[in-house]
């Protein structure tokens, strides 16, 4: 029997900025603390994304005590602090995909500092509390809700997953080219496919269903280019329905801290 064990936690405060890698991290209700809580949006509050702007992959979020720090890789402008405790200015709706869900944002002097950084309009907002955005219904088990995440709370990619792609590329690529939540190591490429429920340390994770992948993948996450690869290659082994699948996405029961070198446990086998 393969035992997995949890390698890696990724957290990416603002949707499609660098993610940050933590040792550990809190399980709550829409997601891991602090992921995904914050975003860009455009002039008619619409979400912003590596898919359409690639040169967001430039921007790098690190974790402070009391805020958000973000750089540019590039180092084209001094970094921007974001307190955790702003006043935010105004309450805006904003649209992810099909939903709208209502947001604030942080305040002007942040989006002047976005706006300038990628050269296009683009404003700060961040998710209250009090703002229930619902994981789709058609894959939901318990009226479960997230944070700004394209659907779902949480994405786990096995690293054998990943070790087996990079065997048939000629370039390897990293992890960070799937912007995953955990990463574990154990068992064979796509063992994840094959779970239903399963336990990281004391909480209880489902999953969704397999994660469709898109034209993100294919951009070098420290130079913001785009290529073929990985997409290329990933079709030719890993398409369903025309959709190219790889890694689980996740929904949960209950809260707690997870660690890397926490046992990941299956339950439940599909």
């Amino acid at each position: 029997m393969a035992t997995y064990t949890l390698s890696t936690i990724y957290i990416y405060p603002i949707k499609s900025l660098g993610g940050i890698s933590l040792p550990q991290a809190h399980v709550q209700a829409r997601g891991l603390q602090y992921d995904r809580r914050w975003m860009l949006v455009d002039g008619n509050g619409k979400f912003l994304s590596q898919r359409t702007f690639a040169q967001m992959a430039l921007l790098q979020v690190t974790l402070q005590n009391d805020g958000l720090l973000v750089s540019h890789k590039q180092n084209l402008l001094a970094p921007l602090f974001i307190p955790f405790a702003a006043n935010p200015e105004h309450e805006v709706q904003v649209t992810v995909w099909e939903d709208t869900c209502t947001a604030y944002e942080i305040n002007h002097h942040t989006s002047a500092w976005f706006s300038k950084a990628l050269g296009m309009v683009a404003r700060l907002v961040y998710m209250p509390d009090n703002s229930l955005r619902r994981v789709d219904p058609e894959y939901a088990f318990d009226k479960e809700i997230v944070s700004f995440a394209d659907a779902y709370p949480f994405l786990m990619i096995g690293q054998e997953s990943l070790n087996h792609l990079n065997s048939k590329l000629e370039k390897p690529v990293p992890m960070n080219r799937f912007r995953p939540n955990f990463v574990f190591t154990g068992g064979d490429p796509h063992a994840e496919d094959n779970w239903n429920t399963f336990t990281i340390g004391e909480v209880q994770f489902r999953a969704a269903k397999p994660c469709a992948r898109c034209v993100l993948t294919t951009i070098d996450q420290q130079t913001g280019i785009k290529g073929a690869e990985p997409l290329k290659t990933l079709a030719s082994y890993r398409t369903k329905n025309n959709k190219v699948l790889f890694g689980q996405n996740l929904v949960h029961h209950g809260t707690g801290v997870i660690k890397v070198g926490d046992a990941v446990n299956v339950l439940q086998w599909k």
